[in-house]
């Protein structure tokens, strides 16, 4: 009996195995696959013919697109170091000092911006930032400035928004991480007399590598092709990789194009991505407690 109840879940995690495996093929692989092939068939207008072709990539290798993925990465980069200063330490206070009366309270409040629209959470800078926003008109009203502040279609704008709108995604792997963190631990570093900076160096961060590791990906990810901040907050003054993807996808539908872009800007994320989890790997590795 025992052994049929066995088998019968087997084949019950083997179905639905089947099924996620259809459902990433068909919203994954199979779109994947078609923007790689595109990005490598050219049409000649005057004759219909299709051919094989890598014109788009060779017309990529320009500085002005290697200057694009620079200014997205480091923006990416700002935006995971920044959530992650902030976030880390309101985490750790949260899972690890604040009573559970209070802690879920907190939490939901913390929270909250996933309950609210994206364009929302942007539009709120907006409103914030413009000359005549709040900002502004709390600046004049102390007569620390005369004139109100041009903040908006601004780089610093973009900056702003980028870590208040991806703070949450940085906030939530680490509150999960800390709060499974045995608080023993840190109480038995105290007595052999390490001080906060030993502890944290040598057990709370390589006990929470998991949610570190979680919450830079969740950021970095999206903030690398973020195309609607730069777009209502920076004007569309500077270009990112996501402006670039929209431009050529849905202003100009140059779709091959647009998908070598794509494909080129993938290949740099994956290969920035291992680099720096090396180098994290390397800092705070398996040497540090198996993490």
């Amino acid at each position: 009996m025992r052994t049929e109840k066995v088998f019968v879940q087997k084949e019950n995690s083997s179905f639905w195995g089947m099924i996620a495996l259809i459902w990433q093929a068909l919203f994954f692989y199979l779109p994947l696959s078609f923007l790689l092939t595109t990005s490598f068939v050219k049409h000649l207008a005057s004759t219909g013919a299709s051919y094989f072709s890598l014109d788009y990539y060779l017309y990529l290798f320009q500085p002005v697109y290697g200057l694009i993925l620079m200014r997205s990465l480091l923006v990416a980069s700002c935006t995971v170091f920044v959530t992650l200063s902030i976030a880390y330490p309101v985490a750790y206070y949260l899972a690890l000092k604040v009573s559970d009366r209070w802690k879920n309270i907190l939490f939901a409040l913390l929270i909250l911006p996933f309950w609210t629209n994206f364009l929302l959470l942007v539009y709120s800078w907006y409103f914030l930032l413009e000359n005549d926003g709040l900002v502004n008109m709390v600046l004049l009203k102390l007569g620390l400035i005369s004139t109100p502040l041009h903040m908006m279609n601004t780089t610093g704008a973009i900056y702003f928004g980028m870590f208040y709108c991806y703070l949450p995604f940085m906030l939530l792997p680490l509150y999960s991480s800390l709060e499974k963190l045995n608080p023993q631990l840190l109480e038995a570093s105290a007595d052999l007399g390490a001080n906060f900076l030993q502890t944290l160096r040598n057990i709370i961060i390589p006990l929470t590598t998991s949610g570190i590791k979680t919450g830079a990906l969740l950021v970095f990810v999206p903030a690398f092709g973020e195309f609607v901040i730069p777009a209502l907050l920076g004007g569309d003054r500077t270009m990112y990789v996501g402006s670039v993807i929209t431009h050529y996808f849905l202003t100009v539908r140059n779709v091959p194009l647009g998908s070598a872009f794509t494909c080129i800007s993938a290949l740099v994320l994956v290969a920035f991505v291992t680099i720096v989890f090396k180098v994290f790997r390397f800092a705070f590795g398996r040497d540090s407690y198996g993490s």
